[in-house]
C-alpha cells in the first residue's frame, strides 16, 4: 500500500533540504489562494491545504480549484488523458470493537481515526465542464493588509512594538514586534505578526497545545513548525505573501520529520486549529460590529 505519510513527508523534506519552505507562496496571479473544491467551493484544510499548495506551486497553476474523478463526471466533465492526480487524505473515525464484535467501552479511546485517501485533479486537467467552472472567482474588494490587521485586532492579543525581535512571551501573554518601519514591506510585517499570533493560541485557555509527549526534545521545533504553517494558512486567507520567519529552524524541522513520518500531519492539524481559532474570533468581532446599536 502506498504510504501517504512517508510520501508527503519525503516531499517536504526534499524541499527543506534545498532550503525552500513549501508552505511559502506568493499569491499574486492565483485566483484561489486557498485550495478549494471546484464543485462545492469548500476549502481544503490542514495537510490537504499544504499538499495541494505544493503541487499547484510545482506546476505553476493559476487556479487552485480541484475535484475528484467522480465529481468531474457528475457535472459532465472528463479528466484529460495523461493527467496525474494528487492524493489527499481524510480521517474517518471508526469504532473499536472486541473479539466478539461488541464495542469497547473505554471512553474517548473507543473511536480511532482511520486514514482514507482520495485523488483529486486540478481544474486545468478537466475538459468539458460548463463554462462557469472555468471562470475565475471575483477578486475580493478588501485589502489583504487591512484583513490581517483585523485578525490581529479581533484576537484581543496584547501586541507591543519596539526593539529588534519578534516573539510571543507566554509568561506575560504578550506579543512583541519591531516597529512597522523596521520591516521590508507590509506583507513581511503581517506575516511575522500572524506567526506570533499562532504562537499566542498555544495557551491553555485557547488551543492548549501540549507537544511534549508527542515530540519530546523537539517540541520547541514542532511549535515553530506549527506557527509557520498556521501563519501560511492565515496569509493565504488574507491574500498576502507569506515569509519564512525562522530559516535557522530548518535543520530542526528536518530532524522532526525524518524521525516521525506523521509529524507534519500533526503539525498541519494543529496549525489549522490555531488558524480556525483566530478566524472565529474575527468572525465574531465582525458579527458584533454589524449588529444595530441600541439607541
Amino acid at each position: 500500500m502506498n504510504d501517504v505519510y512517508q510520501r508527503v513527508t519525503d516531499s517536504i523534506v526534499r524541499q527543506l533540504d534545498a532550503g525552500v519552505a513549501p508552505w511559502i507562496k506568493p499569491w499574486a496571479g492565483v485566483s484561489e489562494p486557498i485550495p478549494v473544491n471546484a464543485t462545492t467551493g469548500r476549502p481544503y484544510r490542514g495537510i490537504n491545504h499544504l499538499m495541494l499548495q505544493m503541487e499547484g506551486t510545482a506546476r505553476g497553476l493559476d487556479r487552485n480549484a480541484w475535484l475528484t474523478f467522480g465529481q468531474a463526471v457528475a457535472i459532465g466533465g472528463r479528466i484529460r488523458k495523461g493527467s496525474h492526480g494528487v492524493q489527499i487524505v481524510f480521517f474517518q473515525l471508526r469504532e473499536r470493537v472486541g473479539e466478539d464484535g461488541s464495542a469497547i467501552s473505554d471512553g474517548d479511546r473507543r473511536r480511532i481515526p482511520l486514514l482514507r485517501t482520495f485523488t483529486v485533479f486540478p481544474l486545468v486537467d478537466v475538459e468539458g465542464l460548463p463554462d462557469e467552472y472555468y471562470q475565475p472567482p471575483a477578486v475580493p474588494v478588501w485589502d489583504g493588509n487591512a484583513r490581517a490587521e483585523g485578525l490581529i485586532a479581533a484576537s484581543g492579543a496584547n501586541v507591543f512594538h519596539g526593539g529588534n525581535r519578534a516573539f510571543f512571551r507566554p509568561a506575560d501573554d504578550l506579543i512583541q514586534l519591531p516597529e512597522r518601519g523596521a520591516f521590508r514591506s507590509a506583507d513581511d510585517y503581517f506575516s511575522t505578526a500572524l506567526h506570533e499570533l499562532v504562537h499566542w493560541t498555544s495557551a491553555a485557555r485557547r488551543c492548549e497545545r501540549q507537544l511534549g509527549r508527542r515530540f519530546g526534545d523537539e517540541a520547541y521545533a514542532a511549535e515553530e513548525l506549527i506557527a509557520e504553517l498556521g501563519a501560511a494558512f492565515l496569509c493565504a486567507h488574507c491574500h498576502i505573501d507569506g515569509q519564512l520567519q525562522h530559516a535557522n529552524y530548518i535543520d530542526s524541522w528536518l530532524r522532526v520529520l525524518r524521525s516521525d513520518k506523521r509529524a507534519v500531519f500533526t503539525a498541519a492539524a494543529k496549525a489549522q486549529q490555531a488558524a480556525d481559532f483566530i478566524l472565529a474570533l474575527s468572525a465574531k468581532s465582525e458579527e458584533l460590529e454589524s449588529m444595530p446599536q441600541a439607541a
